[in-house]
């Protein structure tokens, strides 16, 4: 083949290297801490790195689309108006696609927006106080968000949806828990 066809395909296989690469860089994230989230720009929250990733789940970046949808679906379980939300708690949104369901898989707290009267609290408001307001969300391939409230789950209380050990394990959490530690 002669020195041409060597450098099409090293140029091929630089191509597809530059793709993984890229590919890689959409799903891994960096970590503060265990169970923490990180701020990789403005207004977009990542789910914590893991030292072994599962084969079958990984971290997914959140975009603002998907910030708004999980608040629209959270807003909706609870028949909340969106306006009463001014988006997700920082620290505490993990998202991840399982490959072998096919299955987006999100957890976030919703955060109220503030009420023009102290005196009056939102129905949002109310709705978040006492761990009211953290939600496990599902989005199944080509589906709408589903969103379960977990608020009331406590430590002998079993969760309203199993989250897989793939998921739970990728975003550092205990298995067979429907929350992070700190949420």
């Amino acid at each position: 083949m002669g020195r041409t066809g060597c450098r099409r395909r090293s140029a091929a296989g630089g191509t597809i290297l530059v793709a993984l690469l890229a590919l890689a860089g959409c799903s891994s994230t960096s970590a503060n801490a265990p169970g923490t989230t990180t701020t990789a720009a403005v207004g977009t929250t990542t789910t914590p790195a893991t030292s072994a990733p599962s084969a079958s789940a990984v971290n997914v970046a959140v975009t603002e689309q998907v910030r708004a949808e999980l608040v629209a679906a959270g807003a909706a379980l609870d028949n909340i108006p969106v306006a009463e939300y001014s988006g997700l708690t920082p620290g505490l949104t993990y998202y991840a696609y399982d490959r072998s369901s096919q299955t987006y898989w999100a957890g976030a707290q919703l955060a109220p927006a503030s009420s023009s009267d102290p005196s009056n609290p939102t129905r949002a408001q109310v709705a978040s106080q006492d761990d009211g307001s953290y939600y496990i969300f599902t989005q199944p391939r080509g589906g709408g968000w589903s969103a379960h409230a977990t608020g009331a789950s406590g430590p002998d209380t079993p969760c309203p949806i199993a989250v897989p050990a793939a998921v739970t394990a990728v975003w550092g959490w205990t298995a067979g828990t429907c929350r992070p530690a700190d949420g």
